[in-house]
């Protein structure tokens, strides 16, 4: 409960007993959202400056006010300042301290405003940052990626469905789908950024305010591109959270999925990268072991960022308008969101720079399953006018032969395929190698090397 300076509650007046020790301990947020306090020092600020702006405080209350507030700051930010539970959250411990600094002038701060829209305010500048924050550890990984796809260019592997052999593509091709993914990441958060861009400030506990307030100066001194249109909605507005945590799910996703890969590809039945001894642990028991372990976090992580989405859902299915106490959870949950992304976008950067790819393992791999055929099915239309079921049906029948005599496609000789398709020539034969297939994919976004080489070279000189 917060008191001021002459050790009486703020609600005392009205609220005659002593608040319940249980509700002091569960309602109190301050461990949580003292995070807050550059962001609410700094709305605080905005908003006691638009008040002398509006003749509403004076000039030296103004500065009092400020010169409070300035010296909160370093204090918390030297870890000389103490957090108390009993002043509930970081608005009101502010507030208590700001009492004992200038006295009774600090009674003014808090005039045409309310905790609704302070917190509101506070939580954007702070998912505005947090968000740039993610921005710049995803371009790091972009370009981590992109530079290990521009040293695989020509690293032949099998491109997978299934998990089966299907076509063959660059390794480099490959790690450029989740440049893909990382990008798409970027461009959803930053695209939040214009839903945070409603400055919430000024709409006070629901309604608005009676004071001659100037909402648009505070919109630009706090960086936001125009006030909130509906009081109401504002200090129930949680959708910018929401989509915070979908973005951070999205994210989260994507890194799992190529944490699964690389586990995959780890594992001693394809052994097509090896990790460095920096980002694998050992066994208790078996002494040879080299357990990919962090991958296996990326994958666990995933499931807590979903779990924080769905619980800020859950929080907001049932509320009516306007503000309520359930709220209070949307900080603990996108505060823990943050960092868990952060530190799962850091790992797999550390994970991917201690990654070396196994290219004859991967090579061989791409030679087994007959990985060629939708080639000669290919070909077959071009240089046989064939229909393409046709063709399929007749590429099938090859498979077939080879497999029964034991054979790859590269194996066969003009004269086994002629077999089945007599007017064959020996030009068909080139169509077996691995690098002449992946080159024949020059359509637009296809795994030809001149593609992705030119798709690396677009996306650097963007970053």
């Amino acid at each position: 409960m917060t008191k001021n300076k002459n050790n009486h509650a703020i609600w005392s007046t009205r609220i005659k007993k002593k608040t319940s020790g249980v509700f002091l301990k569960v309602g109190s947020s301050i461990d949580v959202d003292k995070k807050l306090y550059k962001e609410d020092i700094r709305g605080s600020i905005a908003h006691v400056e638009m008040l002398f702006r509006q003749k509403i405080i004076s000039f030296q209350i103004k500065n009092k006010i400020i010169y409070g507030l300035k010296k909160i700051e370093k204090e918390i930010s030297k870890n000389k300042f103490e957090f108390d539970t009993k002043y509930e959250d970081i608005h009101m411990n502010i507030e208590k301290r700001l009492f004992k600094i200038i006295g009774d002038e600090a009674g003014y701060m808090h005039t045409a405003r309310s905790r609704n829209d302070q917190v509101i305010t506070d939580f954007k500048i702070w998912i505005k940052k947090a968000t740039k924050e993610i921005d710049s550890n995803l371009i790091k990984i972009i370009k981590t990626t992109l530079k290990i796809a521009e040293k695989n260019i020509e690293t032949v592997m099998p491109g997978l469905t299934h998990l089966k052999n299907a076509q063959p593509v660059s390794l480099g091709h490959y790690l450029m789908a989740y440049v893909e993914m990382f990008l798409r990441d970027k461009k959803r958060f930053n695209n939040n950024l214009e839903s945070l861009n409603e400055n919430p400030l000024g709409v006070s506990a629901l309604s608005g305010t009676s004071f001659n307030i100037d909402r648009n100066y505070t919109t630009k001194k706090l960086g936001f591109k125009k006030p909130t249109n509906n009081s109401i909605d504002t200090v129930s507005d949680r959708d910018f959270v929401l989509d915070y945590l979908y973005s951070c799910s999205v994210c989260s996703m994507h890194i799992s999925r190529i944490a699964e890969e690389l586990i995959i590809w780890c594992s001693d039945g394809f052994s097509l990268i090896k990790l460095n001894d920096k980002v694998v642990t050992g066994s208790s028991i078996m002494p040879q072991k080299k357990n990919p372990d962090l991958m296996e976090y990326l994958r666990g992580k995933t499931g807590s960022v979903y779990g924080n989405l769905f619980s800020m859902l859950t929080i907001l299915k049932g509320l009516p308008l306007s503000y309520f106490k359930d709220l209070q959870d949307d900080k603990e949950i996108v505060f823990k969101t943050h960092e868990t992304l952060i530190n799962n976008i850091k790992i797999l950067d550390e994970i991917l720079n201690n990654m070396t790819p196994n290219k004859k393992k991967m090579l061989d791999l791409a030679n087994m399953g007959f990985i060629t055929a939708t080639d000669l099915a290919d070909y077959l239309v071009k240089n046989h006018s064939m229909s393409f079921r046709n063709a399929y049906q007749k590429t099938a029948a090859i498979v077939n032969y080879a497999e029964k005599n034991k054979k790859k496609l590269h194996d066969l000789n003009l004269e086994e395929l002629k077999k089945i398709v007599p007017k064959l020539t020996k030009d068909v034969l080139q169509i077996f190698d691995l690098k002449y297939s992946i080159n024949s994919k020059k359509s637009y976004g296809g795994t030809a090397f001149d593609n992705i080489k030119k798709m690396i070279l677009k996306y650097k000189k963007q970053l």
